[in-house]
């Protein structure tokens, strides 16, 4: 597994960021998938998404400050993904972390997985870059 971070400062309070990542708009903002179905359970919410053939169902959990959602299910491109969205205030604005950690369960997983995670950190660039010029 390998683990990608990155982060941003995005000119909004920490309530305007919490608000603005719905678990739809958070996989919409990473580009990749398209959002097929939102279940709202009462413990968390599961996003079904898909793309080019490949489907995948993510899990999230509000948590306090931040959220954390995984890919659950035996469908997906992934062994196993995970990723910690954070948000704390910062000067005028909040700062946003994105964590994640990605495996595809491959042979030479030191190369795939790299891949992975180089992949990974693009859409993660792609989601705070997304939620900075929505939240202007």
């Amino acid at each position: 597994m390998r683990e990608v971070t990155v982060e941003d400062f995005v000119a909004a309070t920490p309530a305007e960021v919490s608000r603005a990542l719905a678990p739809g708009v958070v996989v919409e903002y990473e580009g990749t998938f398209d959002v097929i179905e939102v279940d709202e359970r009462d413990e968390a919410t599961v996003v079904t998404a898909g793309a080019r053939g490949v489907g995948v169902s993510l899990r999230f959990e509000r948590r306090d400050g931040g959220i954390r959602y995984e890919q659950v299910g035996d469908a997906g491109p992934f062994d196993e993904m995970w990723t910690d969205l954070s948000w704390n205030p910062e000067n005028e604005g909040t700062r946003v972390v994105a964590r994640s950690g990605v495996s595809l369960g491959l042979p030479f997983a030191v190369i795939t997985d790299r891949v992975a995670a180089w992949k990974r950190r693009g859409e993660l660039d792609r989601t705070l870059d997304r939620l900075a010029t929505d939240l202007e």
